[in-house]
């Protein structure tokens, strides 16, 4: 009668393979998630500031209003700005986005076993993230324009 159950199976399959493990492989292979991370921590960050800078200028710039009309111009004004500053993070995302996208797609095709073989593979998906990124850019123009 068979007795194996899953974690005696998983519990050999490890020690079988301890010996295989190599830190430093391990290391390496995640240069790349921490390079993107970073990134991602880069990008947030800045346009974190952006938005503070954005907000102390808008309570600067109501301290002074006594006049209906000047209150509502600084709203609008105001308002402007702030689609101006989420149409730049929207690209950004987008393009930051899209770079490692491309990235992972380059390292897909050097690890595949048949390189020849998935490069088209590769050249389809790197040609449809390019029509995302030129429709998030046109959606943006579009309705930056329609001010």
């Amino acid at each position: 009668m068979f007795t194996n159950n899953p974690f005696e199976a998983i519990t050999k399959t490890m020690q079988e393979n301890a010996a295989k493990f190599n830190p430093a492989a391990s290391q390496d292979a995640l240069k790349p998630l921490m390079a993107n991370l970073q990134a991602w921590g880069e990008l947030a960050q800045k346009q974190t500031q952006a938005a503070q800078a954005s907000v102390a200028a808008t309570v600067e710039s109501f301290k002074g209003i006594k006049e209906p009309q000047a209150a509502f111009e600084a709203m609008k004004t105001l308002a402007e700005e702030n689609m101006a500053v989420a149409a730049k993070n929207l690209k950004d995302v987008t393009a930051l986005g899209v770079a490692q996208f491309h990235t992972s797609v380059e390292a897909i095709e050097k690890a595949h076993p048949a390189p020849e073989a998935f490069a088209a593979v590769s050249k389809g998906m790197k040609a449809a993230v390019a029509q995302v990124q030129t429709a998030v850019e046109s959606a943006i123009k579009t309705t930056s324009k329609k001010k």
